[in-house]
């Protein structure tokens, strides 16, 4: 199912939300379409609007100040775009670059995303003493880009520029 991009009346990131909630949010004037998609079209009865990619809402939202975006798993695995930390192909787990056995945390800094055969082979050790050195190192995303992140990759390329620059990854 696609995600529509939701932008407070300030054209600050909120959320994401579906494709039939975004419509739903357009035909009651709650928010306007700042981007469609190029060749989806919603249809109905008495209406006939392009497919929303990004929307904004009327009126401002005001939003508690979250300072860090939570820790998932399913987060770290969109955050490293589903390829190995170690290897590069398709990953399906997470890996603790600090074993939790020997202290590490459930944290953005702590965990990059791994097929599973690397991380059996891993296994209880860190990169260091596995000999496996990390591809990318992890970073931990604010807010706005873990939620840019979630975003399918077609659709966050076909966002502007000015607002999907800030959920490129840095390099290692």
């Amino acid at each position: 199912m696609r995600d529509t991009l939701v932008l407070n009346a300030s054209f600050e990131p909120l959320s994401t939300v579906t494709l039939n909630r975004a419509v739903v949010l357009v035909l009651q004037d709650k928010a306007v379409v700042e981007q469609a998609h190029p060749e989806l079209r919603m249809r109905g009865a008495d209406v006939d609007i392009p497919a929303p990619r990004v929307i904004r809402l009327c009126r401002f939202v005001r939003v508690p100040f979250r300072r860090q975006a939570p820790w998932s798993r399913r987060g770290v695995l969109v955050r490293d775009r589903h390829r190995c930390a170690y290897c590069g192909r398709r990953a399906t787990t997470v890996d603790h670059v600090v074993p939790r056995s020997q202290g590490g945390a459930d944290s953005w800094l702590n965990t990059v995303a791994s097929c599973a055969e690397d991380n059996h082979r891993k296994a209880n050790r860190t990169p260091e003493e596995a000999g496996m050195p990390l591809l990318r190192h992890p970073f931990e995303p604010t807010p706005a880009d873990a939620m840019l992140l979630t975003l399918a990759q077609d659709d966050l390329a076909a966002l502007p520029e000015w607002l999907s620059r800030e959920a490129t990854a840095p390099a290692a």
